[in-house]
């Protein structure tokens, strides 16, 4: 912008200016809030200085001049930027003009930016000690910073001064309130001495909402709301006190042993790290860096496994968390939690249902153990355990389909339980492999195979064991019917045939006659001989 057409037309000794700064309220207030506050100092402002200073004789130079009228009309227009380049300008060009300090001063309350007004109000009031509305202005900025016997100071010197009847008022009227801040303050404080946090905390409300910017008084209502158990509400208020106050190694240290003790150990990480960007020699934080750090590594490492599938290698990483951090009560239950995960998930059936029964009486409704122990049930086959788990995770969940489909699937295997079960056919688990399930097949067709009887009434029944056999490793060997199966859907009765061209059914003895049992499942000539 023009600023860098300018620099050329500076003096050689520039008056160090303000650094950038955030909003000071931008953490307690909306954004909204805290522009329409500071421009509501605006208007009063310009219009006071215009008809107070308008023309005073300030034994400025041409180009200074040239510099404050353009600014002047900037800052008219709205454009803070512009106007605080022709101020800056104007200040380096004369670093005694108190009207360039003042405006500069005017253009940095108009963007919010109170910390960089208060040294050019401070530098005005040098400058020209009877400028009551500066003095003002300044007492404002410092009652909001706490700093209460400083803004009662200005308030005083503003009514010594033969002030104006609004000025006059307005001082009259901070001082009242600046009177009454240091009563509350000092109740407060006397509170918190008492260990007595609610009213300490009571009063610090009250005050807070005066002393918006004091840092100190922010930290100290964090700790009423840290005692008090209200941990969100603390990490509020040290967040506010780490912009307040530089270099606040304090606050982001604590707001970071928060987050960790909430178990938040990302957040927990972001905030400590702050605080060694301020000061990496810090003890205190870097010894909790190197421990959230630890931490916060072994979990991803853990939920990486997880996601690969290696969940026997998840749960020996989650068993090092609890040898990483054993005091933390989070992180003891996360552990339990996500080794119930693990077993479920690796078919440990029987493991699972205890681990994540351990984890469900700390946590009752917690949707992610009670869908993980209701599939370790379903592995087990006791469905009806399993549907009070669905039914129990969908009542505290909002519209989640996988719960949906879970319980779905239980309902049908209990039905589906209730008619013919082909592992309980073959005496095999439903986790069981293919050649567990042929080797089953093989030793049960060998043993009911009806030429073994003599007697017609236990033919018969052999015959019926027989085709029961057969077809349970018809289904369970053959990938797509098995998948159907488990799903509770039975791929060999005649009703579940798709479009009535299903090619599956259930055979009778005669269609088995001559099978071989340790073949590949195909009829052919072969007849067992017996003695």
């Amino acid at each position: 912008r023009r600023s860098s057409d300018l620099n050329g037309e500076r003096s050689s000794a520039p008056v160090r200016r303000p650094p950038p700064e955030q909003h000071e309220g931008s953490a307690m207030v909306s954004p909204g809030a805290c522009a329409q506050r500071a421009l509501s100092f605006f208007p009063f402002l310009l219009v006071l200085f215009d008809l107070q200073h308008e023309g005073a004789e300030c034994g400025i130079n041409a180009e200074v001049e040239k510099h404050l009228e353009m600014g002047k009309k900037l800052l008219a227009a709205g454009q803070l930027a512009d106007a605080l380049s022709q101020f800056h300008t104007a200040i380096d060009g004369d670093p005694d003009n108190y009207i360039a300090y003042y405006r500069r001063a005017t253009v940095y309350l108009a963007m919010g930016k109170s910390k960089a007004a208060l040294p050019d109000l401070s530098r005005v009031i040098e400058l020209k000690p009877d400028f009551t509305s500066a003095r003002l202005q300044r007492g404002h900025l410092l009652l909001k910073q706490g700093k209460l016997d400083e803004a009662e100071d200005d308030f005083k010197k503003v009514l010594r001064s033969n002030p104006s009847e609004l000025e006059e008022k307005e001082a009259s009227s901070q001082l009242v309130k600046a009177d009454e801040m240091q009563r509350v303050r000092s109740e407060a404080l006397s509170a918190y001495s008492q260990h007595d946090y609610q009213t300490a905390e009571n009063a610090l409300n009250i005050i807070l909402e005066i002393c918006v910017w004091d840092a100190e008084l922010r930290e100290l209502r964090a700790e009423c709301y840290i005692q008090e158990g209200e941990l969100g509400k603390a990490i509020n208020d040290l967040k506010v006190a780490s912009k307040l106050k530089s270099d606040n190694t304090v606050a982001f240290y604590k707001v970071s042993k928060i987050y960790y003790e909430l178990g938040d150990h990302e957040m927990s990480l972001s905030e400590i790290r702050e605080c060694l960007k301020l000061d990496p020699d810090h003890k205190a934080c870097f010894s909790h860096y190197k421990q959230v750090k630890k931490l916060n590594k072994q979990i991803n490492v853990a939920e990486e496994l997880i996601q690969q599938g290696s969940y026997a290698d998840a749960i020996t990483k989650y068993d090092s968390i609890t040898k990483t951090e054993p005091n933390v009560r989070y992180y003891s239950d996360l552990v339990k939690e996500r080794v119930c995960h693990c077993l479920s998930k690796n078919q440990q059936a029987a493991e699972a249902i205890q681990v994540c029964t351990e984890f469900l009486q700390l946590q009752p409704t917690n949707i992610r153990a009670l869908k993980d122990r209701a599939e370790a049930f379903l592995q087990e086959e006791q469905y009806e355990e399993a549907i009070h788990d669905y039914e129990t995770a969908k009542q505290n969940s909002d519209n989640d389909q996988q719960i949906q489909e879970g319980l779905d699937r239980a309902h049908r295997l209990l039905k589906q339980s209730q008619k013919k079960d082909y592992y309980k056919v073959l005496g095999v688990k439903r986790n069981a492999k293919k050649q567990e399930i042929i080797k089953a097949y093989r030793k049960l067709a060998q043993q009911w195979h009806p030429d073994n009887f003599q007697d017609e009434e236990e033919k018969k029944k052999a015959e019926k064991r027989f085709i029961d056999i057969a077809s349970a490793k018809e289904v369970l060997t053959d990938p797509e019917m098995r998948r159907r199966f488990d799903a509770g859907e039975d791929p060999l009765d005649p009703e579940n045939q798709q479009g009535g061209g299903g090619q599956h059914f259930h055979r009778g003895w005669n269609q088995w006659q001559g099978f071989n049992p340790f073949g590949s499942g195909g009829p052919f000539n072969f007849k067992f001989n017996f003695n």
